[in-house]
């Protein structure tokens, strides 16, 4: 039997639509760009016959004059790709549409099914979503067509800006632009009767333009062919998992969990989706899902799975699998930790491609709903690896400036009779761009690679392979394949590289030499990317800091298991120092030595409750510490805040961070006016006479210090408002499923895998067939049926276990790192039955930094 490869079905996906690819221009939105990168699926769009591939909120009038595949005449038809809903993909795809003359056909595929677009509360579609888009694009269209040929008639001019609907009806206006964006060949130089024309060519407009919308579910992001996320700007991913209530951590986040589930309007829009997406994924691979939940959100989405499943489902020939749904907020503490990770390092060290400016951001910002935010904004899980250190040189340089030579034909070639203001312009942009060839900025943005989850070392993927390793396993690893493909390519190194440990000079070292040419970077292109990650993320710069919050993550931890005293004082401790390293110290410098900033210090503080919650959950009142023990940390961070307000831009600072920058300065001035006065004291004559004048500056100094008690007393507030937040990590392991789990997982208590994460402790009890408290089983329609009608018969069926199954799918509902899966790959390793296909998933790729942004940043609920 086949193994499951989610890489393979995202291929064949991409290939069941080549009729439509062949002849036409791709446009991928943000979150299919990043899909497909992963994939490594553009090689497979040229190869299916596309024109080329664009971005489609980057759309450019170059798009239409690109042709990879040398295909004669102008491109007539389009095919769009998106993440996101249709209503949020509609101003793009309407630009392009109005860009091109001959333009026959376009095929929109979405990863949204029609049901996501009719339960989702931002889309204006129904439940026949696609056919309504099809009605609602072509009038559009027809709009646009109507209103710029009139115009043409009189004055020639294009009118983009008033051509769009209004705001209120959920379309955003089109950008201006110098560039024509309307070229309707069938308007005549004659002007005579112009209004019945343009009904004419208006209607000759729909006879010639074909609108087809399909579903296209397929769009993640596979770091291996069984480990995938979903893509950071897809609706699926952006929306929100935890409506505003007593129990809500993070839009980001489920809630905790309290075993009741959320029905009709109570159900958060992430749920919806993603029930929607893992359904068709399970279509698409063909399994048959039996399905299992821990947590409220992952019941509600089973419950949503299960309603979805179909008599015919069942009784088409699929293959069996489990599918375990988990939340996140169960397990807080593995992703705010600094664990050992390579991949995790990789991500956290490496600058991220800067996200797209969408509609979803203009309308999250303007529409904050009741429940939450309409869209959250993920971080970007495209990586920009640097590999301009390994290029420089004579080389790169020449190659650059080949590259500027080569763009400025083609803009010269591309039309040479035409001299119109714009084709000049381009031509003295690339004369522009050939002066700031030299710059730095620019070749490192220029020269930045990304990680495809395709490339491999003798069938062997290479994120694959690094994500199940821990971080000095792995540059071994990195090391090990670099020296056998400088071997392949008969390349002897001068430096000698020493056996076992990977420094970072013999990673330099080997990298430089296999990317001394084109051809060895173009056929080593996979080894040098990944060989480059890793190097930054071993850079002192980086690994120092990861360093130091490990080792006080450590610190925390052994402090955990002995009073509550001792953990306040060390959490204390901590923030003090960070608030001295603020003020003192350089940024850059800082990292390099490994010390801590406040924000770093608020992380820490946040796993020092949950640690707290865990140990200690009755020592206080509301919290886990007591009253004095939570005070003198309140004072510290007031006291940190005060000393530097610049280093803690946060949610629960907003309104208040200008007037702390402001106190700031002022008391600055005031010791430097202090410092002045005492080196020139000079008693003069004339100084006799301004004695009078110190009521005034007492009534002044008095001012101050009432406005300087009003905003410690208001910042105080802040901070207690802060507390709130770890009150509520401190109590996420209060209610019942969680104290069952503290006694079923007693036995990982006395051993080396205590500090394991909950995915590896509920796979190493499934696997070996041990009871886990709180997973809820979701029956089928077939199953419900023999349970409550056939039952009384002696026909039930048992209960069946996930264990049961061959291939086992986990999706947690929230995010997942890089220390899960290698776990996860720990825990089956150590099973009975390692044999078992596990595929991992998750909402999104979840660093330290994005739970800092989830817990304490804009999208935390306070």
């Amino acid at each position: 039997m086949a193994t499951v490869d989610v890489i393979k079905c995202c291929m064949d996906s991409i290939s069941q639509i080549s009729d439509e690819i062949r002849d036409a221009i791709i446009y991928l939105d943000a979150g299919c760009t990043e899909s497909f990168e992963y994939v490594g699926a553009f090689s497979l769009f040229l190869e299916l016959g596309a024109h080329a591939i664009c971005s489609l909120e980057k759309m450019s009038p170059l798009d239409k004059v690109v042709d990879w595949n040398l295909t004669s005449g102008p491109a007539k038809k389009i095919v769009v790709i998106t993440s996101r809903l249709l209503s949020d993909a509609h101003r793009y795809i309407l630009r392009c549409l109005s860009a091109f003359q001959t333009l026959c056909s376009c095929a929109i595929f979405t990863c949204i099914s029609e049901t996501g677009h009719s339960a989702y509360p931002e889309s204006p579609l129904g439940p026949d979503a696609y056919r309504e888009y099809e009605s609602l694009l072509v009038q559009d269209y027809e709009e646009l067509a109507r209103k710029f040929l009139m115009n043409s008639s009189h004055t020639g001019e294009s009118i983009v800006k008033d051509s769009t609907p209004a705001e209120d009806e959920g379309w955003s206006q089109l950008t201006t632009s110098e560039e024509e964006p309307f070229n309707f060949s069938s308007v005549a130089s004659a002007q005579n009767s112009y209004e019945d024309s343009v009904i004419d060519r208006t209607e000759d407009v729909r006879k010639k333009l074909k609108v087809s919308v399909h579903h296209f579910p397929l769009v993640l992001c596979p770091f291996s062919p069984r480990f995938f996320v979903l893509p950071s700007e897809g609706s699926v991913a952006e929306a929100y998992l935890s409506a505003e209530h007593d129990n809500s951590i993070s839009f980001g986040l489920p809630p905790i969990s309290t075993g009741t589930t959320a029905d009709g309007e109570d159900v958060p829009p992430g749920a919806t989706l993603t029930a929607q997406f893992l359904y068709h994924l399970a279509a698409k691979m063909d399994l048959k899902l039996e399905i299992f939940s821990l947590g409220d959100v992952s019941k509600t989405v089973g419950k949503l799975l299960t309603d979805m499943s179909s008599l015919y489902d069942v009784g088409r020939r699929k293959r069996s699998a489990g599918l375990l749904l988990i939340d996140r907020t169960l397990d807080l503490l593995t992703p705010c930790c600094h664990g050992d990770s390579l991949v995790d390092q990789m991500f956290s060290s490496l600058p991220h491609r800067e996200r797209m400016a969408s509609l979803s951001q203009s309308k999250s910002s303007q529409s904050q709903v009741k429940l939450g935010p309409a869209y959250l904004q993920r971080s970007p899980l495209t990586v920009q690896i640097p590999l301009n250190n390994f290029l420089r040189g004579d080389t790169s340089s020449s190659y650059n400036f080949q590259l500027v030579e080569s763009i400025e034909a083609f803009l010269r070639g591309w039309n040479s009779r035409d001299s119109t203001p714009q084709m000049v312009e381009l031509v003295n942009f690339s004369t522009k761009l050939s002066g700031e060839m030299s710059s730095q900025d620019f070749q490192s943005d220029l020269l930045c690679g990304s990680f495809v989850s395709t490339e491999n070392f003798h069938g062997t993927p290479y994120l694959e392979a690094i994500l199940e390793r821990r971080t000095k396993d792995g540059a071994v690893l990195i090391k090990k394949w670099l020296q056998e493909s400088l071997r392949r390519e008969n390349i002897s190194l001068n430096a000698k590289i020493r056996p076992g440990y990977a420094s970072k000079s013999d990673l330099q070292t080997m990298v430089k030499a296999l990317a001394k040419s084109q051809s060895l970077l173009a056929k080593n292109k996979g080894i040098i990317q990944l060989a480059a990650a890793a190097l930054s993320a071993l850079d002192e710069s980086h690994s120092a800091k990861w360093d130091a919050f490990s080792s006080a993550e450590k610190i925390l931890n052994v402090n955990a298991g002995d009073t509550s005293q001792s953990l306040a004082a060390q959490i204390s401790d901590l923030i003090n120092k960070s608030a001295l390293v603020s003020s003192q110290g350089n940024n850059k410098m800082d990292a390099q030595r490994g010390l801590l900033t406040l924000q770093d210090a608020l992380l820490l503080t946040v796993v020092g409750y949950i640690l707290a919650g865990e140990n200690f959950p009755s020592s206080g009142t509301v919290g886990p510490f007591s009253w004095q023990e939570e005070q003198f940390m309140k004072e510290a961070i007031v006291d940190a805040i005060v000393e530097n307000p610049t280093v803690a831009k946060l949610k629960f600072l907003k309104g208040l961070t200008q007037d702390l920058e402001a106190n700031f300065n002022r008391k600055s001035e005031e010791k430097n006016e202090d410092l002045s006065n005492t080196e020139s004291i000079d008693f003069d004559d004339d100084d006799w006479g301004s004695w009078g004048d110190e009521d005034s500056g007492k009534d002044k100094r008095k001012e101050q210090v009432y406005d300087d008690i009003q905003l410690k007393l208001e910042l105080r507030d802040r901070v207690a408002n802060l507390f709130k937040i770890f009150h509520k990590l401190s109590s996420l392991k209060k209610n019942v499923s969680f104290r069952e789990w503290s006694q079923a997982l007693s036995k990982f208590n006395d051993d080396p895998c205590s500090n394991k994460g909950l995915l590896y402790k509920v796979l190493s009890r499934v696997l070996d067939k041990h009871e886990v408290p709180g997973l809820e089983y979701h029956s089928s329609t077939v199953g419900r049926l023999f349970k409550s009608g056939f039952g009384r018969f002696g026909l039930g069926q048992a209960k069946p276990s996930l264990a049961d199954h061959d291939v086992i799918l986990v999706f947690v509902v929230g995010g997942i790192n890089g220390v899960e899966v290698r776990e996860a790959q720990e825990a089956l390793s150590e099973s009975s039955r390692p044999e078992v296909e596990l595929i991992l998933g998750g909402t999104t790729f979840l660093t330290p930094k994005d739970m800092f942004e989830l817990l304490l940043g804009d999208y935390c609920c306070v």
